[in-house]
């Protein structure tokens, strides 16, 4: 019978013990995964074109061709390749100048017709950045778009994030528009947009619609939307036979033109900031 050897088994039992730290390395490791993830979650890390898109000089698709040409540095080194992320604690120069990110501005214009919603156009036409150009030394662009001949309310900012937001159809935005309609609007037309209406792009419901003056005046309405299709408030109508004859938004996401004449602008109120923000 072979004889029980305790030296041998004391000693297994020692290097048994002595491979666990691995497991504990290997936690480590996930730990460190952990606080890196949460590094992005918490906006410590930022990817570069948005970095310097964020500084003001340029869009973030014409921040990408800067860092392709070498314009870019990193802490003073060169960077070329797309993609990538840095700290906001970085230095980043272009050409040997510090960025640093530029204070938000949000800018709320009450647009006149006869101004296309774009920050420039080829065919050199007037744009509503002619009407905000003093409103801020940072670069703005328009949230969204309003068509030539509407009129009414347009948000201007340099948050893309929340820009963002209030265009995408996730968010459900709320819009509200006064239209002038070329003839009365019959009760048969105004119950089928109710209803809703199968367009070219897809069915488009509203979320409200009435008579501005109740039944005196039956071409002028009232509509809430929160659709972002391009021409959407002029196709409904169109789809029934209907010209827009006037069309002016009086709302976008709880923001009114109280007080604000045509072509003028003013800067939005902290409170009303605030209050954007909350409800996206």
């Amino acid at each position: 019978m072979k004889k029980y050897n305790k030296t041998k088994a004391y000693n297994k039992k020692e290097r048994s013990k002595k491979e666990k730290p691995k497991e504990k390395l290997n936690l480590y490791k996930a730990e460190s995964h952990f606080q890196k993830d949460k590094q992005v979650k918490d906006n410590k890390i930022i990817r570069l074109n948005k970095f310097i898109a964020h500084a003001g000089i340029c869009s973030r698709r014409e921040a990408d061709n800067i860092i392709m040409n070498g314009d870019i540095t990193v802490n003073g080194k060169i960077i070329t390749e797309m993609g990538t992320k840095i700290l906001k604690t970085d230095i980043v120069k272009y050409k040997g100048k510090i960025l640093e990110k530029e204070r938000l501005v949000y800018v709320l214009l009450n647009k006149p017709k006869n101004f296309i919603s774009t920050v420039s156009d080829p065919h050199e036409r007037k744009t509503v950045m002619n009407l905000v150009k003093n409103a801020c030394e940072e670069r703005i662009f328009p949230v969204g778009r309003l068509d030539r001949n509407t009129t009414g309310v347009l948000l201007f900012t340099n948050d893309g994030d929340l820009a963002k937001k209030l265009t995408h159809p996730k968010y459900k935005v709320e819009k509200i528009y006064y239209v002038e309609l070329n003839k009365t609007l019959i009760n048969e037309d105004m119950l089928k947009i109710v209803e809703g209406l199968e367009l070219e792009d897809g069915f488009i419901k509203v979320d409200e619609i009435n008579y501005i003056n109740g039944d005196d005046e039956k071409n002028k309405i009232g509509i809430k939307i929160h659709s972002g299709k391009n021409h959407i408030v002029r196709r409904i109508f169109e789809e029934l036979n209907y010209k827009v004859e006037r069309l002016d938004r009086v709302k976008f996401a709880g923001l009114t033109k109280k007080n604000l004449k045509r072509g003028e602008w003013r800067l939005l109120m902290q409170k009303e900031i605030n209050l954007l923000k909350m409800t996206l």
